[in-house]
């Protein structure tokens, strides 16, 4: 990777703050060495997948649900990729990055590549996303790009990003939703229907989506990578029952099954010959998000009520069987962002619950309205944590509909008071504070700025150069985050997977977000 190695601002240090592997997690479970099974890798056949979301948009800026990844990576590459089992960066449309003073991120950009539409990637488009991403009133990334102040077109293949501050944290933001290139002309012409009919660079192309049934993809044959795609295509099949989705596999009826339940892997483990699973840790995890823009949840009380009410314990035994690790932040124990000295910040203590409750002006209980997703292992988890509310006053009436109308109805109207969702991680762990907590982070749903100290501990996580300073940035965006009780953070998942044995080349990763890209079906 051609980094400049001559400035204290370059990649290479920028490089120092990258996500290394899950410490204790990873070191507990073997990654699954599922990507080389044969020397040459067969071309043809389309790959069937059960699906257990309907996506909430195919186009990576208006979007805001995780499970949208899994159906965005196939068409659309992003400027900077990352390793599956670090999380480390790595060259995607852009080959190389520097900062040649802090507060400017130069990028040199792959040469030759193509959108579907047949239009050039090159500065001028990269230009183009990023100013959409920054400034479109349906843009669901602004958080992520708070630090952008302009872009600006050095060469055909080079873009200069100038920021209002350090951002060492870019590089891997640009990872993500925010650094998924669409074609500039194909969003300008289709509008909002780029939604539904998206244009990228990536190795397949959309064809159809129909709500709730199926998204079908086909390769795109001037992908830029010689050889690649292996595949004809993709068909995402939307089941969202996943105990269904697991049938479909073994029965052979689709391919792959992911996103599945310590539930479904205790079943799938016996079918061992119709299916592979693979099983790896993830920083992805339940949690419990909160609209404290309005009453009752704008009483910090009522909101610390809920995390002591709450058994993370007993959550991660009976709604994960165990095998997932309890939570109090959005980083995992054992991850290098994590501060340990947190681990216990929240206890079961129904009694403390009450007692806030009390003070907050409700003695004899409160009532929230609970809204979740309608499948079936959902209802489950909603009901476990219904039982820990009410065993500490808190009624909580539930609602439920699919996850694409919960993120509607939670996240963009404002409605009901708590939601719970899975929180499936990002390749920075800036990302998680400034999404779910920002002012503009697509998971705030009542779009209440954090406190001056959070910011300023947010900034700093993004600005410092080396890993040492960054953690002890994030020590303060987990303490902070936990004394003002912004959300209930419950269990990290492992990623659980289930796919028939002609599935070759698949890698997870520890964002529990499988791609595609690169699986071919042996004969």
């Amino acid at each position: 990777m051609p980094f400049d190695n001559d400035h204290p601002w370059n990649a290479p240090v920028a490089r120092r703050t990258v996500l290394r592997t899950l410490g204790s997690l990873a070191a507990a479970s073997a990654w699954p060495a599922l990507g080389y099974a044969q020397a040459t890798p067969r071309r043809g056949g389309v790959l069937k997948i059960a699906a257990p979301f309907n996506p909430s948009t195919l186009d990576p800026i208006t979007g805001g649900l995780g499970s949208d990844h899994m159906v965005l990576y196939p068409v659309f590459d992003t400027l900077v990729d990352f390793e599956p089992s670090t999380l480390a960066p790595k060259p995607g449309l852009a080959t190389a990055w520097e900062f040649p003073d802090p507060k400017t991120l130069v990028m040199t950009l792959r040469s030759g590549v193509r959108f579907h539409d047949g239009e050039p990637f090159d500065a001028a488009a990269v230009k183009a996303n990023l100013d959409r991403a920054r400034t479109d009133p349906r843009s669901s990334v602004k958080g992520d790009l708070q630090s952008l102040q302009a872009v600006e077109v050095l060469a055909p293949d080079r873009v200069a990003l100038r920021l209002s501050r350090p951002d060492t944290a870019l590089p891997l933001i640009l990872a993500d939703r925010a650094g998924m290139m669409s074609s500039p002309k194909a969003v300008e012409a289709r509008g909002k229907q780029h939604d539904r009919a998206p244009v990228g660079t990536g190795p397949f192309k959309v064809d159809k989506w129909n709500d709730n049934d199926v998204v079908v993809m086909s390769r795109n044959d001037a992908y830029w990578k010689p050889g690649q795609p292996y595949l004809d295509g993709l068909v995402f099949r939307i089941i969202t029952d996943l105990n269904t989705g697991l049938r479909s596999v073994v029965a052979g009826e689709n391919n792959f099954a992911y996103r599945l339940n310590p539930q479904q892997q205790v079943v799938a483990d016996r079918m061992k010959g119709k299916v592979v699973v693979s099983s790896t840790p993830t920083i992805a995890d339940y949690h419990l998000v909160f609209n404290y823009s309005r009453a009752p949840l704008a009483d910090v009380r009522i909101r610390k009520a809920i995390n002591y009410a709450v058994d993370r314990e007993a959550f991660n035994r009976v709604a994960l069987l165990g095998l997932g690790v309890p939570a109090q932040t959005m980083l995992p124990p054992g991850y290098w962002a994590h501060d340990s000295s947190v681990d216990n910040f929240y206890t079961h203590d129904p009694d403390r619950a009450r007692r806030l409750l009390a003070e907050a002006g409700h003695p004899n209980g409160i009532e929230i309205q609970f809204y979740g997703y309608s499948d079936q292992s959902s209802q489950q988890r909603h009901e476990i944590i219904i039982e820990h509310l009410r065993q500490a006053g808190i009624t909580a009436k539930l609602t439920t509909a699919s996850s694409a109308d919960m993120y509607q109805r939670f996240m963009v109207r404002g409605e009901g008071d708590m939601l719970l969702p899975l929180w499936t991680g990002r390749p920075d762990p800036s990302q998680p504070f400034l999404l779910i907590y920002g002012e503009n982070g697509f998971n705030n749903a009542g779009k209440v700025p954090p406190p001056p100290e959070m910011v300023a501990a947010q900034n700093e996580s993004q600005s410092a150069v080396d890993q040492e300073s960054r953690k002890r940035a994030f020590a303060k965006l987990e303490r902070l985050a936990l004394e003002h009780a912004l959300s209930c953070e419950l269990a990290f998942i492992p990623g659980i997977e289930a796919f028939t044995p002609n599935v070759k080349g698949y890698v997870p990763n520890l964002l529990g977000k499988p791609k595609f890209n690169d699986i071919y079906l042996a004969s």
